[in-house]
């Protein structure tokens, strides 16, 4: 046990960190784009926030809070989603006294839920949130769902689809509440222990059920769209005018709840098909109610989670190779006494900006050169004997072995004039 990862965690290799680097990149500039400036918060908060803000009523916070008492016999709790804690950051930051909206995102941001580790989402998983305050226009909705649509598009993900729904608002979710439990009233019966549960407190959460037998005693359930509001209507009418002017594809889908109580009108998702059937790679949607519901102003909220696993793993199955950089630009070899000669024009090298390194495990000439290939260096810099009496090194293209010989405080020119010839020919 000591030298595995605890269950649900994953390391992430050397050999595998740019990949995670490259999406992380495409993210942030996707970010830029829309004027969306990037927030860090603790990995874990008060339990309270969760309660409050995630809901009672929902899986997350009945069972798969990773929560324990601190040295101060305090409940904190590992942050199972990144929304709540943004909204604490809004509050206790005081930024909705700010000029609004305010936009933030979050990026490979650790989110932790106790749960069977699934498809991409493990017990300690990673994502990248937008999250939006102060703007009530149906308009910043449809940015965000197309904004997380074009990056993945960018990155390389196929037969992507948008998902869109409303859920309505406290004014005319109530009535439909109630015609959902009449529907349902003749089958909670034959339903899971879970939905049993949800049934009185939250009976829209039973439409979110994954159990295949669930999903069928409510796939004639009644639809929230036919009862919403004049202004939750309006504003979904203004979302799919948004997204019909982009002309994405998108369809409206009745069944998307969401898996967390803070939801208000808009709730959307961006699938794709795999072999394995439909999955989801983005979700998110607007949260009008949670702020005040945390301790702040009545402030219109709408956001989304993107997983990084989940992301990765769909770019892998398609086979979409992600570019591997160059380890160094520059590998210094050196022959018998002369590893201080070869350490100082590394560090020469290093402080004019190229990637450069030297053996630092005794071996032979013949090995140096070996592993400078497997490092995949495109030049080698070789001080022998002779180069070190002459004051000279010469510079080794490992493509087709082309040399040069030159003075030692000309190598940093002519290593980046080099690397600026190769840059050009590729």
């Amino acid at each position: 046990m000591l030298t595995q990862a605890p269950k649900g965690t994953r390391d992430v290799l050397p050999a595998d960190s740019h990949k995670w680097q490259f999406i992380e990149a495409k993210m942030r500039a996707a970010a830029a784009t829309a004027g969306y400036r990037e927030v860090r918060t603790p990995v874990f908060e008060h339990t309270e926030l969760f309660l409050r803000g995630v809901g009672d009523t929902t899986d997350i916070v009945q069972k798969e809070m990773y929560t324990f008492e601190d040295k101060g016999k305090r409940s904190v709790t590992l942050k199972p989603e990144g929304t709540a804690g943004a909204v604490r950051c809004f509050l206790e930051h005081n930024l909705y006294a700010e000029p609004l909206p305010c936009k933030m995102y979050y990026l490979d941001a650790p989110i932790f839920r106790y749960e069977a580790p699934q498809s991409g989402r493990l017990r300690e998983h990673h994502q990248f949130g937008l999250e939006c305050f102060g703007a009530k226009e149906a308009t910043v909705d449809a940015e965000l769902i197309l904004l997380a649509y074009r990056l993945l598009k960018e990155l390389g993900v196929r037969n992507l689809s948008v998902e869109i729904n409303s859920i309505g608002c406290p004014n005319c979710r109530p009535q439909y509440h109630a015609r959902l439990k009449e529907y349902l009233s003749g089958r909670i019966d034959q339903m899971c222990d879970s939905c049993r549960e949800r049934f009185d407190r939250n009976p829209l959460r039973v439409l979110d059920c994954k159990e295949r037998k669930c999903q069928e005693l409510t796939k004639d359930a009644p639809s929230m769209l036919d009862l919403l509001c004049d202004e939750c209507r309006e504003h979904f009418e203004q979302l799919k005018g948004c997204l019909d002017l982009a002309g994405i594809p998108y369809r409206v889908n009745s069944r998307i709840v969401r898996g967390l109580d803070y939801y208000t009108k808009t709730v959307f998702e961006l699938v794709t098909e795999t072999e394995g059937g439909k999955l989801t790679v983005c979700g998110g949607g607007r949260y009008d109610r949670l702020v005040s519901q945390v301790g702040g102003p009545e402030t219109p909220g709408v956001g989304f989670g993107m997983g990084l696993e989940r992301v990765l793993m769909l770019l892998e199955a398609e086979g979409i190779r992600i570019p591997e950089p160059r380890w160094y630009e520059v590998f210094v070899t050196y022959m018998g006494e002369n590893r201080l000669k070869a350490f100082g024009l590394v560090q020469a090298l290093r402080e004019a900006g190229i990637r450069a390194d030297l053996d630092h495990c005794g071996r032979s000439m013949k090995a140096q050169f070996k592993y400078a290939n497997k490092t995949g260096a495109p030049f080698t810099a070789v001080i022998g004997d002779e180069e070190a009496k002459a004051g000279t090194v010469k510079i080794k293209r490992m493509s087709d072995g082309g040399e040069q010989t030159v003075a030692v405080e000309d190598v940093c020119k002519t290593v980046l004039t080099l690397l600026k010839q190769e840059g050009e020919q590729e």
